[in-house]
């Protein structure tokens, strides 16, 4: 079993790249965006940063790129809405801010 995890973290490692933010466009919603949305029916505003999946942690408002919430922010642009499939329904959030 050790020998497995040791392997899958290898693989992990060996395909990670260091991405730099000053090369990223913070016109639109990417990896390592910060973006803080406004749920349009209750007006309350939340800021969320999209990593990737083994990074994401709510606690630490990191959400990750193949969730619901993050897929439905990504590409998304100042202005614009985002709607976010749940298991309650469909909620449309507008983006207030992107930054890094």
């Amino acid at each position: 079993m050790l020998e497995l995890k040791i392997n899958e973290l290898e693989k992990v490692l060996s395909n990670a790249r260091i991405l730099d933010t000053s090369d990223l466009d913070n016109s639109k919603v990417t990896v390592l965006s910060n973006v803080t949305i406004k749920n349009l029916k209750t007006k309350k505003e939340l800021t969320y940063k999209l990593v990737s999946e083994s990074e994401a942690d709510l606690k630490a408002k990191k959400i990750s790129v193949n969730s619901p919430m993050g897929s439905g922010l990504l590409g998304k642009k100042v202005g614009e809405i985002a709607l976010v499939s749940t298991p309650a329904g469909s909620i449309e959030f507008e983006i207030v801010e992107i930054f890094f």
